[in-house]
């Protein structure tokens, strides 16, 4: 890919940023616990499922090891292809965890927004690539990005530095020749991703971080709403314009 201006590129997650995805996350999250017999965690603790890979989710609720495997299987399963969950934006049509899902209002018009004034927009997310582009496409978040990088299914390409990293050499960035980037994310995970690859890290406030969790790890900026967040790419860029 031959390049002759440096971009500024903007990495998008996609879970708690473009989407509210808890309910299917969870729901699924839960098939697996009861298939596998045992207790389903506590609200608080389903909700930090949000964010990070589900095999390190499942390891820190205590899956053990020979069962890890039949845990993250049984979720996958419900979360890409049962159609057993109703359908928030179809009453009425039962779908898989993926689709129990919504694009906060607002998303649509900001990344129409951003890619209007010349940004390179790219979703970055720690799903694995093969989930994250059939829903991307079923809410028409891809024709928003310039392509959509996740985590690999054999879990070689786990947390979200490898993801930034991959997505890094897909485009061909060069941060010599002038490229920058500004990773968007609503958790812990988004911020020290971010930062292990060298860069800065916009908050979501809208997201499923807890209190005080993307200050605590070091966000550059946190911002409350959608509708802040093409004005915020661009306080973040403007310097370097």
């Amino acid at each position: 890919m031959t390049v002759s201006q440096p971009r500024n590129v903007v990495l998008l997650d996609l879970d708690g940023t473009l989407t509210k995805s808890d309910p299917g996350i969870i729901a699924c999250v839960i098939k697996a616990f009861q298939e596998l017999g045992r207790p389903v965690p506590d609200d608080a603790e389903l909700h930090r499922f949000i964010g990070p890979a589900i095999i390190e989710s499942m390891q820190r609720n205590h899956i053990p090891d020979d069962q890890l495997e039949r845990a993250v299987a049984i979720y996958r399963e419900y979360y890409t292809n049962k159609a057993v969950f109703d359908d928030p934006n179809e009453p009425g049509n039962k779908v898989p965890g993926r689709l129990y899902n919504t694009v906060y209002p607002g998303i649509p018009e900001q990344l129409r927004r951003l890619r209007a004034q010349g940004y390179v927009l790219a979703i970055a997310t720690c799903k694995p690539e093969y989930q994250a582009k059939p829903i991307c496409q079923h809410f028409g978040l891809d024709d928003l990005v310039d392509d959509i990088y996740g985590a690999s299914e054999d879990n070689s390409r786990l947390d979200k530095d490898q993801v930034i990293r991959y997505g890094f050499e897909k485009m061909g960035f060069d941060a010599a020749r002038g490229d920058r980037a500004l990773m968007v994310g609503d958790r812990w995970t988004d911020v020290e991703g971010a930062k292990a690859c060298g860069l800065a890290c916009l908050g979501c406030g809208w997201g499923y971080a807890e209190p005080g969790e993307l200050a605590e790890h070091g966000a550059y900026r946190i911002i409350d709403a959608v509708d802040q967040l093409c004005d915020a790419v661009d306080d973040f860029f403007t310097p370097a314009r």
